[in-house]
């Protein structure tokens, strides 16, 4: 599993690509496409064992 910059020069790019996808959303529009997202990138992954490692690394330390 990769936690370090795998985007290097394109990360900004990719923040703003992915908040042009939000733009105009309702919340709840937003929320689903955040779904989809997920879904869609997990499969492209297409490794239970490295996914389930991704989700238990993304919970750690998240404020209250």
């Amino acid at each position: 599993m990769i936690l370090q910059d795998n985007l290097g020069e394109d990360a900004d790019n990719f923040y703003k690509a992915l908040i042009t996808a939000h733009e105009g959303l309702t919340e709840s529009q937003s929320h689903t496409l955040n779904a989809r997202l997920v879904l869609m990138l997990a499969n492209q992954i297409g490794d239970l064992n490295m996914l389930i490692d991704i989700f238990d690394i993304a919970r750690k330390d998240l404020p209250d």
